[in-house]
């Protein structure tokens, strides 16, 4: 699984890197591709050793310790021994929506988040299940991918939007530079590319999570009843978060999965496909149990 993700990580690096080489050459040549690739490694190397206070303060979740949150406290506890993984820290959104996500570049420095919502809304067994999905992340080591991939998108969709004005108000027409309809698809297709290299990343990420912490907490149908109740509510009241931070959490918190073709570019995997998963594993688990 760590070789797998490590695989994953450099695809995803390398793709995003080539991009931002491109979008830097087309603004100001091989000078230009230079600055593209350092911006690449600078946000890189930022978001490997900030990913976790970034994402924290996103969701502006405050840590909780026994004192504060004891029965939160010992799922965790219990759930990280069984997984014989270092206890992470514990925190605590104010958002409504109920959801979840991890962070941190290694197990050693890993945090989990849950919002109000979803400590108000699911019942014990099913919080445990999306506690456990959490921390199959953490133990795939795959959660420093998603942050990596939300602060690229992040830069990103920023330069696009830099380029979407430059190409408004004319500012390629030099003959040295890109022309402005240039500018203009650039703009366009930037945000796109990056969008398509994060969901190949990300979808496959929360069907091998599902996997693992179903088997952490023994309870396949428990996840399977939080993400249609985590999608259902999602749909509701969509989350106050940049969407290049939606893909760290266990259900897209900005619109959930919709049924159209638009669920193609997304990077969760459809919340019915993934309760189908659970359930065919619901069988094996329980007799194993």
């Amino acid at each position: 699984m760590s070789f797998r993700n490590t695989a994953k990580t450099f695809v995803l690096l390398a793709g995003i890197g080539g991009l931002f080489i491109l979008l830097g050459s087309l603004f100001g040549g091989a000078g230009g591709a230079l600055i593209g690739l350092t911006i690449a490694l600078a946000i890189t190397g930022a978001s490997y050793w900030f990913s976790d206070r970034i994402a924290i303060r996103a969701a502006q979740a405050v840590e909780v310790d026994a004192k504060t949150a004891p029965e939160l406290h010992q799922m965790v506890h219990s759930l990280a021994t069984a997984a014989e993984l270092p206890m992470p820290r514990v925190y605590v959104s104010p958002s409504p929506q109920p959801n979840a996500f991890a962070t941190g570049r290694n197990p050693a420095h890993s945090a989990v988040a849950v919002t109000e919502g979803l400590l108000t809304n699911c019942p014990p067994n099913e919080v445990r299940a999306v506690l456990a999905h959490e921390l199959a992340h953490i133990r795939n080591r795959d959660i420093l991918i998603g942050s990596i991939a939300a602060a690229i998108a992040t830069a990103i969709s920023l330069l696009a939007n830099m380029a979407m004005i430059a190409g408004v108000f004319g500012g390629g027409d030099d003959d040295d530079g890109p022309s402005a309809g240039s500018m203009l698809l650039m703009a366009l297709l930037a945000p796109i590319a990056a969008g398509l290299l994060q969901m190949a990343i990300s979808r496959s990420r929360e069907f091998d999570a599902d996997r693992y912490g179903a088997e952490l907490s023994g309870d396949p149908m428990a996840l399977a009843s939080a993400l249609r109740r985590l999608e259902a509510l999602a749909q509701r009241s969509p989350m106050e978060i940049t969407p290049a931070q939606a893909s760290a959490w266990i259900v897209n918190p900005l619109t959930g999965t919709r049924k159209d073709f638009s669920r193609l570019f997304m990077t969760h995997p459809p919340v019915d496909e993934r309760v189908r998963r659970l359930e065919e594993m619901a069988p094996m688990i329980h007799s194993i149990a």
